[in-house]
């Protein structure tokens, strides 16, 4: 625990190194990127040491910890291509903005990890805290989903509807976990909750470019899936308060 703390804590400092280094050289950039690509190595590494101390009779708990730091690590890969992106730019260029709005995903989500550290040895508040890390988690990529960024690839419409199974499972075992208020099944609807959710965005978003889809249908497409998301966090945060 002490040396996940240690590196997280060196993290940020990388992290600010690198934001500093967006107006300088090329040569001080890439040395930032890389001393901050070389610490969220080791960051993985201890929080994979930490996840297996867990033990195998606790896999759910395991996989918040390694969702935490692979979140972590997203952001930092989206930081630094937003760093280069800034760089040499004016202070009101919009890469520069999106720089900042990087730089402050990447504190939530090292803040996260931390308090998903702090939390996972402690019975009374470890699925409260998995919960609230799934809550942020859909957020940021509600927002990816919604910016004007076309997908990497597309899918069919075929392709998403399958997705959408995910939703129906995690709903009801969402709501039989506000019944029945364990941490343990507060742990495993947020890992469900997290997979279902964000499949369900990034299907959507693939099937809205496929080219026999229409612009009218497109936006409409877009606008059902943050809807289906906004009332997917409704749910959650339900939950959260029970």
């Amino acid at each position: 625990r002490e040396s996940i703390l240690k590196t997280a804590k060196a993290l940020v400092e990388d992290t600010k190194v690198l934001v500093q280094n967006a107006t300088a050289s090329q040569e001080k950039l890439a040395q930032a990127a890389q001393s901050s690509v070389s610490t969220i190595t080791h960051l993985a590494e201890v929080v994979k040491l930490g996840a297996v101390s867990l033990g195998s009779e606790d896999p759910e708990t395991q996989v918040v910890l390694i969702n935490a730091v692979k979140d972590v690590a997203k952001a930092l890969g989206d930081l630094i291509s937003a760093t280069k992106a800034a760089a040499g730019k004016a202070g009101d260029d919009p890469a520069v903005y999106q720089l900042k709005n990087s730089a402050k995903v990447m504190v939530t989500n090292v803040t996260s990890l931390l308090k998903t550290v702090k939390a996972v040895e402690d019975e009374a508040t470890k699925g409260t805290r998995a919960l609230e890390a799934t809550i942020e988690h859909i957020r940021q990529e509600l927002a990816v989903f919604s910016s004007p960024m076309p997908p990497a690839k597309v899918s069919t419409p075929e392709d998403f509807i399958r997705m959408t199974k995910g939703i129906t499972m995690a709903t009801a075992k969402a709501v039989a976990t506000g019944n029945s208020c364990r941490q343990e099944d507060v742990i495993t609807t947020a890992n469900l909750s997290r997979c279902a959710i964000v499949d369900m965005l990034r299907a959507c978003k693939e099937a809205t470019y496929h080219p026999e889809v229409s612009g009218d249908v497109r936006q409409r497409a877009l606008r059902f899936g943050k809807e289906c998301t906004d009332g997917y966090l409704e749910l959650l945060e339900h939950v959260l308060v029970v």
